[in-house]
């Protein structure tokens, strides 16, 4: 019989680049992200035996990290000012029109999703960034599938405001020729 430990050590090994995609999208630092996919790497080899084989592995993971976030969020309440790097005029940094405007563009997305309320965003990331089903999400978030599909589409909403994305004109009464 295969040791469970000896499976979620592979699986974990090939789920590391996912897994650190979505701390770097829940915290927005690299350095922060790095730290947290060690600890919940960490806490997932010490708890190994809890993972039920069969189920979604990277579900099992995202909530763990998702968790030493909500962790990491709380301590921050108590620390004190913490200066961000991202916001250092005086670091040198590649020189070009076209890099900026990426550098702009990213910017004010990567902004816009940040100003999401938290419930949003981290559904928004777990659809659209992570692939997960309405359901593997509401599984990680502990909520319904019904509360995943309407944060989503405000997440959807607001990003779309934020970015100065107009909607669709709304429909007319009229349809294959025939008014309502």
């Amino acid at each position: 019989m295969i040791d469970r430990t000896d499976r979620v050590e592979d699986q974990l090994v090939a789920f590391l680049p996912n897994l650190r995609r979505f701390a770097i999208s829940l915290c927005g630092s690299r350095d922060v992200a790095d730290d947290l996919v060690q600890a919940a790497c960490e806490r997932a080899l010490a708890s190994a035996e809890r993972f039920e084989p069969g189920t979604r592995f990277d579900a099992w993971m995202f909530r763990i990290l998702r968790n030493l976030w909500i962790d990491v969020v709380r301590r921050r309440k108590t620390a004190g000012v913490q200066e961000d790097i991202s916001e250092r005029e005086d670091i040198a940094g590649v020189s070009g029109e076209r890099e900026v405007e990426a550098r702009m563009t990213l910017r004010s997305v990567g902004e816009a999703i940040t100003e999401l309320p938290d419930e949003q965003r981290e559904v928004l990331l777990l659809v659209c960034i992570e692939e997960l089903s309405y359901r593997e999400t509401a599984d990680v978030l502990d909520i319904p599938i019904g509360t995943v599909m309407s944060r989503l589409a405000r997440a959807r909403k607001n990003l779309a405001l934020s970015a100065g994305i107009t909607p669709a004109p709304a429909r007319s009464g009229v349809m294959k020729g025939i008014e309502k």
